[in-house]
C-alpha cells in the first residue's frame, strides 16, 4: 500500500485569531504552535508545512503563572565576549510584550528551515485590533 502525501494544491491555509487576554502564555503559545504546524488537520505530515496562519491579539494581557513575572529571565547574546543581555519578564512586558509571545511560540516550533517557514505565518499584536480582516479569520479559544 502506498502512503498518500498532500500535494501543494491540496493544502488550504485558513486564518485563525487567538485572544491572549487572561490566558496563560504557555497555553496560547502551544495552541498557536499546533495550528502553525498543522497538527490539527488530518493531512498533517511532519516534513511538510500544512499549517494555517495565526493572529494573536491582546499579547500584552497574557498572564504568567506562579512567580514567573519576577523570576523568568529572557536572554540573548550579541556574539561578542561579554555580550549577554538579560531582561526579566516584568521588564519585557513593559517594553516589548509582543516579543514574549513570539519567543514562546518560536520555542515550540521545529528548529529547522521548515520551522522558520511556519513562524512566518504568525502575526502578534498587543491590542485588540489587527489589519487582517480581509482574510476573514475565525476565532479560536484557548483552553484553561
Amino acid at each position: 500500500m502506498k502512503t498518500e502525501f498532500p500535494s501543494k494544491s491540496e493544502i488550504t491555509r485558513c486564518w485563525f485569531v487567538i485572544d491572549a487576554s487572561e490566558a496563560a502564555l504557555g497555553r496560547v503559545a502551544s495552541k498557536a504552535a499546533k495550528v502553525l504546524m498543522g497538527k490539527h488537520k488530518p493531512i498533517y505530515t511532519p516534513f511538510l508545512d500544512t499549517g494555517d496562519h495565526v493572529i494573536v491579539i491582546n499579547a500584552d494581557k497574557a498572564i504568567l503563572t506562579g512567580n514567573k513575572e519576577t523570576q523568568k529571565i529572557y536572554r540573548r547574546h550579541s556574539g561578542y565576549p561579554g555580550g549577554l543581555t538579560e531582561i526579566s519578564a516584568e521588564r519585557m512586558r513593559a517594553t516589548r510584550p509582543i516579543k514574549m509571545v513570539e519567543e514562546a511560540v518560536r520555542g515550540m516550533l521545529p528548529k529547522t528551515k521548515l520551522g522558520k517557514q511556519m513562524y512566518r505565518k504568525l502575526k502578534v499584536y498587543g491590542g485588540e485590533k489587527h489589519p487582517h480582516d480581509a482574510q476573514q479569520p475565525t476565532s479560536m479559544a484557548v483552553a484553561g
